[in-house]
């Protein structure tokens, strides 16, 4: 760690706040400046590349680590008592000594945050001294340097299968359309590459790039996170401005694709780029259970206080008992004795440091043990593995794994998350004729027939290549019979994974979605307009779906195009290596979130940070990974679908439905063959080659939901508007189907009416639906609006609106073409999950922007809604209505659910899960009953109702309803989603799941825990979840139990020595008892133990009830606990007081027995709760015992002169020789634990708790468990299924679960 003088931080830290208050940047070239220092350098003001991500450096690790130590007020607290056990007149024993428990935790703290800076600081240098290409004005070419060399200003070229040093403004490219291609699946998962574009002027065809000759000024916006939007505008010498976005600029940490070289103006750079502004690291949140524990410190603060207060009153009472002061009371240096009150008044502090480990120090270190143990547990669940990706759960938030098992409501994304977010093309309508498809829907019930093995031989039809060596084949037919077995299984399991679409090597490319059979009537049709006119609306419809998108196309042997051996010695493969250590390090958390790489037939396939150097085989050839274990999109294989012609394209899409699209114009022989910036080609079923002018695209957006393209066609010359979007964004802006009914075009009102009954049809049958419409728009028409466009991006204050003021313009009299229907599968097991979730009593809301029909479809599939269910649709635009709605439904719902008397279960304190009620709102309604005056009904409503579907609702509604229902209901939330419009509701969550599927990987960024499939939601909170809980529950519990029965002995003790706060057990023993004799088994407790195995918590997900109600960690259950300590230690002292009350033995003689007995009370107590034994709970145990009498022995002997007068030497030698030593510590501990033991064995008994009588089920043998849950269940179905009254009104016959 280099030193650095802290008035240059202070300077830098001044300099970058004072840039910050600038409300734009402005960039020039360094060039010119080259020769200045760096202090006198325009950008000087701008953050340097080199990134530092340790907190400390060599001189400031102790007092900044102290610091950050302190802001734990239990480590304050010690270290007060410690200093204050200097003083002399209220010292309880050695200062030296007092100061050990917390120098030992501070220290094993500090030692833990050492070791993982020193690791990042590692990392920091490795990342930073990654070699890159700088231009140099004095040697006129690019140069080797370093990236902590590179500066704001700076230029920088970058060569293909490189890594971006720093946020870059593209100003050049190798590509002749000005086009570079780069992958961000380091940044957020997604494997489809991105297109860039030169900033316009600025790319010559053919020329050199000249940095040197660049005399203009960049202006843009101040550095932000957000890594889907970037203003700003290149301002000449002219003062003519150019603006550009975020398809300008290259992104650190990304990877050139495709591309020979990019070069361009560094404007972010280091921890001011947008991918370091992402990287927030591991999140840390309060768990509910830490909330309580908190609340107990202080109790047993107040505890504390009180027998302090009792200590001080007791020893100024007993000093006025004496008309004379006794001789071993020892006067001050003047010869006075201390007055009874103030001495009384010093015996408080004296009895503060006396008892201080009433407050449990080490129970914050051994908490966060506990949780480490329990994250790796869940890490390393096979259950929670998924083979396809190969990708295991990740646990980014570190401290709220016990709130897995306390959750009341679940909210869930649908698509990607309940569905696989594989699109499949099934129907369409054009021009008001609907096609069904038939023939290809005969081809997707076969495929959801048939199993994974005869989908493959369905595909292997499709002209693909063998997907193994010839050599691999040969040893399956040459080898032994069990190595054949194994080599068939992983080709199986490869195999299916390309025909399904797991994840193959394009993204969203499997058969399933790309293979497309046309309808016959539809091709006919087809055929007719192109031998005949050419034109038409059914020509339109197929070019509306091959251009209207952002999809890339490229050959099939131009995919990925990797380096063919070493470039040069700038950029070793260990530059790469060194940057997804990095990544991984720093962007997804220090613990236990790392995944496998993927393997092929026992093949590791390459890493993303290295670079190929040998020529790529034909199998294995151009597959790459990123830091999630997810398979780049990368293909040499020819295109799955037929297409005629001698160059197979591939298609790099951002989103399934836009892959599924553009494959059915494919299908149709409407195929997009050429992508740039500026034209797009696409071939005809003749074959003949249409090529558009891109004159703009108005991107796809949340609040508009439609995207367009405007072209201008190549043979009438005509500007032409294609549009998609949902049904209501685009039928709304038709030109007169609805607008004029006096004026109105009777063939169009016809279609729009028609097309609107195919799309509601499609909706009712779970289809995604999607509108297609065109427009002409006039020449003049169109440059009066591009120039206000242009205006619009070149602005930097409200650019955003600017731009969606101009698309609502311009979007408007469209002409209707047609409509399509997707369908959007379920994942595996998401109806039995949903099932389990609500027999654990969870509440499961589904958020989603479909429509209400596609939404309430999916719920009868997932098992959301039952048939017989009642449901409310809610959908209007009027508040009033919207109010009236909520109270008639409201009524009716009071009426026909509850009884009599029952009103008084309706206050906000959970969910009455009424069994027959389902809620349908979307958006708009959705904003009126969140309002003020209508939110309580709606809340209550809601309360009634099995399930709620909120439809069309934005990311911003998301986050609304979840803070709405944690805030007024008082629950734990759950949060589930899968791509970038779920991070607000994720985050709004006490929990927030993030799915790893297609949709990229922001939600898993911006999660707590990460999975793979919703399926594992059921074992991470049935499972994980009640044992993280149950398990950190009772050690907390245990824990303040055990401190508060140890520190009882010495205050006992304080009756008999007249309150002087002496202790009867040696000081260093009383610390090794805290520290190493009772450390361990607590800390096993809290990782190991398993109150019901996981097959069991599955069979019965009502046993998850207890930690709903917290029943693990009451009020009652903490102040039980401490009874229990009084009365413990009241027999731990007393036994052995009245046995050696009247004997000569000495004081330390006194308290080892006292000590002993305390410990095995102690041990023993938490063996009585242990309720499942593995040889490491036997290890801990007996080795906790083992290890005190082996301490206790060599202390006594080595210790002559440790505490004159009264030394422990030799004490518990002869002890341990003493039979009565034996009998009294025999009969104290079982007095002492026969009350818990006692009512354990009552409570077991006589009123058995739901997990006792699960346990009992699982010594059953197999056959007769399965019955005796079946009646279980049958019996709570049966109580359940009437109605809820009995169990609101506690009459329920029915067993708690």
């Amino acid at each position: 760690m280099t030193w650095t003088n802290p008035l240059t931080l202070l300077r830098h830290g001044w300099t970058r706040h004072r840039d910050a208050d600038r409300p734009v940047r402005t960039v020039v070239s360094n060039l010119p400046f080259e020769h200045l220092k760096k202090s006198e350098q325009p950008n000087r003001r701008y953050e340097g590349n080199a990134i530092r991500t340790n907190k400390y450096r060599l001189w400031s690790f102790i007092p900044m680590n102290l610091f950050e130590q302190f802001h734990r007020m239990a480590n304050i607290y010690f270290v007060g008592l410690a200093i204050l056990n200097f003083v002399p007149v209220v010292n309880a024993f050695q200062p030296e000594v007092a100061l050990i428990p917390i120098c030992v935790i501070l220290a094993l703290t500090a030692v833990k945050d050492a070791w993982e800076d020193f690791r990042r600081y590692q990392t920091d240098q490795q990342l930073n001294n990654i070699p890159c290409f700088i231009f140099s004005r004095k040697q006129m070419c690019f140069v080797e340097r370093r990236w902590k060399d590179v500066r704001v200003g700076d230029f920088v070229r970058v060569l293909s299968n490189q890594i971006i040093p720093a946020d870059i403004l593209l100003l050049h490219t190798s590509d002749p359309n000005g086009v570079c291609h780069m992958e961000t699946a380091n940044l957020d998962g997604e494997t489809n590459l991105k297109q860039r574009k030169v900033v316009p002027g600025f790319s010559a065809l053919g020329e050199p790039f000249q940095p040197q000759t660049f005399d203009s000024t960049v202006v843009c916006e101040n550095p932000n996170n957000n890594l889907n939007l970037f203003k700003g505008y290149v301002e000449r010498p002219d003062k003519r401005r150019t603006g550009f976005g975020i398809d300008s600029l290259l992104l650190r940490g990304c990877m050139v694709r495709n591309t020979d070289d990019a070069a361009g103006i560094v404007v972010y750079a280091g921890h001011e780029t947008k991918s370091m502004l992402n990287n927030s690291g591991p999140r840390y949140k309060r768990s509910k259970i830490e909330r309580k524990m908190n609340t107990d410190v202080l109790f047993c603060v107040v505890l504390l206080f009180f027998m302090c207060l009792i200590g001080a009153l007791g020893h100024a009472i007993w000093l006025e008992t004496f008309t004379s002061m006794p001789s071993y009371i020892v006067p001050d240096s003047n010869g006075n004795y201390t007055p009874s009150v103030l001495a009384g008044f010093y015996m408080f502090f004296t009895m503060i440091i006396l008892l201080q480990v009433m407050i449990p120090v080490s129970l914050y270190v051994s908490i966060e043990l506990v949780k480490m143990g329990q994250i790796f547990f869940i890490t390393q669940d096979v259950e929670l593995y998924d083979e396809e990706l190969d990708s295991r759960v990740q646990c980014r938030a570190l401290n709220i794994t016990e709130d897995l098992g306390q959750i009341q409501y679940v909210f869930s994304d649908k698509t990607g998350t309940l569905t696989e977010n594989k699109m499949v093309f099934r129907r369409c309508t054009i021009m008001g004729t609907e096609y069904c498809h038939e023939e290809n829907a005969a081809r997707l019930a076969v495929i959801s027939g048939a199993n994974e093995e005869e989908e493959v031989t369905i595909y292997q039809q499709t002209k693909l290549p063998p997907l193994f060596p010839l050599e691999e084949l040969q040893d399956i037919h040459t080898g032994d019979k069990n190595h054949a077995n194994t080599q068939v299984t992983a080709a199986n399991r490869c195999r299916s994974k390309v025909a399904a679409g797991a994840q193959s090597d394009m993204a969203f490319s499997s058969p399933l979605e790309t293979v497309v059979v046309p309808d016959r009537k539809l091709m006919l049709e087809v055929e007719r307009q192109m031998a005949s006119i050419q034109t038409g609306p059914y020509l339109d419809f197929f070019l509306a779906l091959a251009i209207c998108n952002t999809v890339l196309v490229s050959s099939a042997t131009a995919q990925r195009q990797r380096v063919k051996g070493r470039r040069n010695s700038s950029y070793s493969g260990g530059s790469f290596h060194k940057m997804r250590q990095w990544f991984r390090k720093s962007s997804l958390g220090k613990l236990f979130t790392s995944m496998k790489s993927f393997k092929r037939g026992g093949e590791t396939l390459t890493d993303p940070f290295s670079i190929d150097e040998d020529e790529p085989s034909v199998f294995h050839s151009s597959e790459v990974s990123d830091v999630t274990g997810q398979k780049g999109i990368c293909s040499e294989r020819k295109v799955k679908s037929g297409l005629s012609g001698s160059e197979e394209v591939c298609y790099e899409a951002h989103s399934p439905d836009e892959a599924a699209l553009i494959h059915v114009a494919k299908a149709y022989g409407f195929t997009m063959v050429e992508r740039t910036p500026h034209y797009v080609t696409v071939k005809l079923p003749n074959e003949a080659l249409l090529k558009f002018e891109v004159l703009d695209i108005l991107t796809f957006d949340s609040t508009r939901r439609r995207m367009s393209i405007i072209v201008r066609h190549p043979h009438t010359s005509e500007i032409i508007m294609y549009t998609k979007g949902a049904d209501s964004a685009v039928m709304e802006r038709l030109g007169s189907a609805f607008s004029d009914m006096t004026q109105v075009d009777i063939e169009a009102k016809r279609l729009a009416v028609k097309t609107q009954k195919d799309l509601d049809m499609y909706a009712r049958n779970g289809l995604r639906t999607l509108c297609f419409a065109k427009k002409v728009i006039g020449e003049q028409e169109f440059r009066a609006w591009s120039a206000v466009r242009q205006e619009a991006l070149s602005a930097m204050d409200e650019k955003e609106e600017r731009l969606m003021e101009t698309a609502a313009f311009i979007e408007n009299n469209f002409t209707l073409l047609g409509a399509t229907g997707i369908e959007d599968r379920l994942q595996e097991s998401v109806p039995e999950t949903i099932t389990a979730l609500r027999r654990a009593g969870m509440q499961v809301w589904v958020l989603t922007g479909d429509k209400p029909e596609t939404a309430i479809n999916i719920a009868y599939s997932c098992k959301l809604l039952e048939h017989e269910d009642l449901v409310f649709t809610f959908s209007t635009s009027r508040k009033s209505v919207c109010k009236m709605r909520l109270e008639d439904t409201l009524g009716e719902v009071r009426r026909s659910t509850l009884s009599p008397g029952a009103g008084r279960s309706s206050a906000f304190d959970g969910p009455l899960m009424e069994p027959s009620i389902g809620l349908v709102i979307d958006g708009p309604t959705l904003s009126m009953a969140m309002s003020d005056e209508l939110v309580e009904q709606f809340v209550e409503l809601c309360k009634h109702c099995r399930a709620v579907l909120c439809c069309r609702v934005t990311p911003l509604q998301k986050s609304a309803v979840v803070k709405l229902i944690r805030q007024k209901l008082r629950v734990m939330t759950l949060a589930v989603g899968d791509g970038a419009n779920d991070v607000n509701m994720i985050q709004a969550a006490d929990v927030g799941i993030g799915v790893s599927g297609q949709e990229g990987m922001q939600a898993v960024m911006a999660s707590d825990f990460a999975i793979t499939r919703f399926k594992h939601l059921q074992r991470l909170l049935l499972v994980h979840g009640h044992w993280c809980y149950s398990r950190l529950a009772n050690m907390v519990i245990y824990f303040f139990y055990k401190n508060v029965a140890y520190v009882n002995l010495l205050f006992w003790y304080q009756f008999f020595c007249g309150f002087s706060a002496t202790a009867m057990i040696d000081y260093w023993l009383m610390i090794f008892f805290n520290l190493f004799f009772t450390s361990a088994p607590p800390i096993m407790f809290g990782i190991m133990d398993k109150e019901v195995s996981d097959s069991m918590l599955l069979s019965l997900p009502e046993l998850y009830k207890r930690g709903q109600h917290s029943e693990g960690y009451r009020r009652s259950t903490f102040w039980i606990a401490i009874l229990d300590a009084f009365y413990q230690s009241l027999v731990c002292f007393f036994i052995p007081y009245w046995t050696y009350n009247g004997s000569d033995i000495g004081i330390f003689a006194f308290g080892t027995p006292m000590n002993t007995v305390s410990l095995f009370t102690i041990i023993l107590h938490l063996a009585i709760e242990i309720k499942s034994w593995t040889v490491v709970h036997w290890v801990i145990i007996i080795g906790s015992v083992l290890v005190y009498f082996v301490v206790t022995l060599a202390y006594s002997a080595i210790c002559i002169s440790c505490n004159p007068p009264s030394d422990p030497y030799w004490i518990m030698h002869k002890q341990m020789a003493d039979p009565m030593f034996y009998l009294v510590c025999i009969l104290t501990t079982v007095v002492a634990l026969l009350p818990r033991y006692t009512l354990h064995v009552l409570r077991g008994t006589l009123a058995p708790s739901p997990h006792l009588r699960a346990r009992q089920l699982e010594r059953l043998p197999p056959s007769y468990r399965e019955q005796r849950i079946r009646e279980w269940r049958g019996l709570r179905d049966t109580c359940i299924s009437p109605s809820v009254r009995s169990r609101e009104h506690g009459s329920s016959p029915c067993p708690s679960a």
